[in-house]
């Protein structure tokens, strides 16, 4: 663990796509630090580059050009042995589409980081899922639970591990307002019990009042508000 007080810091980060014989320039030139331990929101309108940016800061997608730095790891120019190692141990991920396994049990989706670390977490799991209220749906399959609950899965998997960097894409996308609201507060909460940094891409006015910062995509450039 690093103890420099930047968990993000984005150069000049460009990131364009190419159809046929035209290039789609999605983001330009970006800087972007972000302190440890900070609740960060993107918003942007839908295609403005906010899951771009996220898979980037993800290592799940490279740049164009420039540089993504996360806890003093450069991770740009990573083989991808290093990215798939780099996301297991430092990364949490909360998607829109909660992204479990059909097959395992909620039980064994939450434990799935740490069993490719090779962390024995049993007992941390069952004590995260107690605390998220899951404790009695531990053995049932995700497709026996509302949408709040398997929301609820995806963030205890993504935090089990206690990554550095929790990064959220539309996590409350697919819920009413009020599920929304508490799925929310929930992260904030766990995230900040642990020092862990969050950013959140969304379009969700509501999210603003618990970020420490709010930036917009605007003209394929970062803006903060």
């Amino acid at each position: 663990m690093s103890h420099s007080k930047t968990a993000v810091q984005l150069t000049k980060l460009s990131k364009s796509y190419v159809t046929g014989n035209a290039r789609q320039t999605v983001l330009a030139d970006l800087d972007l630090t972000v302190e440890r331990g900070q609740f960060v929101v993107i918003l942007g309108r839908s295609g403005s580059g906010k899951s771009t940016l996220l898979n980037l800061l993800g290592a799940m997608d490279k740049p164009t050009s420039g540089h993504v730095t996360i806890d003093d790891v450069e991770i740009t120019n990573m083989g991808d042995h290093d990215r798939t190692l780099f996301r297991r141990t430092s990364l949490g991920f909360i998607f829109q589409a909660y992204n479990l396994i059909p097959t395992l049990s909620v039980h064994e989706n939450v434990m799935l980081p740490l069993a490719l670390n090779r962390i024995d977490g049993t007992a941390k799991v069952s004590a995260l899922l107690e605390e998220l209220g899951l404790g009695n749906k531990a053995a049932a399959a995700p497709e026996d639970l509302s949408g709040g609950e398997q929301q609820r899965v995806a963030i205890a998997r993504a935090l089990v591990h206690t990554p550095n960097l929790i990064l959220a894409d539309e996590p409350t996308g697919n819920l009413d307002v009020d599920t929304g609201r508490e799925i929310i507060q929930l992260i904030d909460r766990l995230a900040r019990r642990n020092g862990q940094t969050l950013i959140m891409a969304t379009h969700s006015q509501e999210v603003i009042g618990y970020a420490d910062r709010v930036l917009i995509i605007k003209d394929k450039k970062l803006v903060d508000q």
